[in-house]
């Protein structure tokens, strides 16, 4: 009850960010939906359907971090003066923002669950006369004890990842003196994402035998196709955070101003809370080069299930992006106060914002078109 009494008196922006996190819940059970609904169908496929269903895992993963993201970033969840008196403390207050991250993710659920059964025409008959019958398997019936359940893994799931995430913990002291150390998983990120850029080219030699099926009809890849792409897109979220961190060394060297010291430092200082999320865009990213280049040689066929959850990843991750600068302008808002307070002219800071956006562009955008463009090539022989 009181997860809902604070949902009413947040503010436009943060129930906005909710609502988001609800559409996309309601995306993964349409998908989660029609998966059951292929099993039921088709009876005799059953690896198939399963397979079908792992590959409901990606948009789904897509929207728990999306979810915590905007866990992290809402007011309610925030320590303040005077809340620990009331009972409200760090403990609590974690509680209470996975019970609004499951609320939301149960809402989505349940829109999907009405829309497919409309769609079936289980609540006024087939609309658009029928068009989506035998995708749906129409005509026969939903187990609604599996749907139900197929439904409720999303809400646990970002509930709890947003309990995890958000949980008090105290974070170690470095040493007096010591120097920002850049994050740790760049060499592992390069080191994945060559492997999986070999194991692409390995099996794709190999021909179109042991196609695995996506949620449409681009099924003619090998396994080791999509498993080097998949190693590929872990590299690359694992570079993340360090590419970023080198970004902000380079904007300092050689003699920097003030303001590209101030850019610089910034990134450094924030290369772990932004780097993962722009490294999964990046690799969102060249995932969509890999499969416009397909599409423009006319190796590739998708579906509109495959659509929707090429939709839902790259929404999902995007949105992830921005919550995360927008957490972090509100860690260094205190920052920013002072810098003003001291006499810094507003141009300074946003010159620095410029400057960090487009050295990440700089790297990022080259980055994505070339590892996209290498996936691509096994993905079309």
């Amino acid at each position: 009850m009181l997860a809902l009494r604070l949902v009413r008196g947040t503010h436009p922006l943060v129930l906005l960010r909710r609502l988001l996190v609800a559409a996309a819940a309601a995306g993964v059970g349409f998908l989660l939906l029609c998966t059951l609904g292929y099993a039921v169908g088709h009876p005799d496929r059953s690896s198939a359907a399963t397979l079908r269903l792992l590959w409901c895992l990606i948009p789904m993963a897509a929207t728990v971090h999306f979810a915590v993201a905007v866990a992290r970033t809402d007011p309610s969840t925030r320590p303040r003066p005077g809340l620990s008196a009331i009972g409200l403390g760090p403990a609590r207050l974690t509680a209470i923002a996975a019970a609004s991250t499951a609320v939301a993710c149960t809402l989505g659920s349940m829109v999907a669950l009405l829309f497919y059964l409309h769609l079936r025409g289980d609540i006024t008959g087939l609309p658009f006369d029928g068009a989506a019958a035998e995708l749906l398997a129409a005509g026969r019936p939903i187990p609604l004890a599996g749907a139900l359940t197929l439904l409720a893994i999303l809400p646990v799931a970002a509930s709890t990842a947003a309990a995890l995430a958000l949980r008090p913990r105290k974070a170690p002291a470095p040493p007096e003196g010591a120097e920002r150390t850049a994050p740790s998983g760049l060499p592992w990120g390069v080191a994945l994402l060559a492997v999986g850029l070999a194991v692409e080219t390995y099996a794709g030699q190999g021909g179109a035998d042991g196609g695995l099926p996506l949620p449409g009809r681009f099924d003619g890849n090998p396994a080791g196709v999509l498993a080097g792409w998949i190693l590929t897109a872990i590299g690359l979220a694992m570079a993340g955070p360090g590419i970023t961190h080198w970004c902000g060394r380079l904007l300092q060297a050689v003699r920097p101003g003030a303001t590209r010291l101030l850019a610089g430092r910034v990134l450094m200082d924030e290369s772990r809370r932004i780097g993962r999320p722009l490294g999964v865009v990046c690799a969102v990213a060249s995932g969509a080069v890999a499969a416009a280049t397909l599409y423009d040689a006319g190796t590739g066929d998708f579906g509109p299930l495959t659509g929707l959850g090429a939709a839902l990843v790259m929404a999902c991750t995007t949105a992830t992006l921005l919550t995360a600068a927008l957490e972090s302008k509100q860690c260094r808002a205190h920052t920013t106060e002072a810098l003003v307070r001291l006499g810094a002219p507003p141009t300074v800071l946003r010159t620095a914002a410029l400057m960090r956006a487009g050295a990440l562009l700089a790297v990022f955008l080259p980055l994505t078109w070339l590892v996209g463009t290498l996936a691509a090539v096994p993905l079309g022989g």
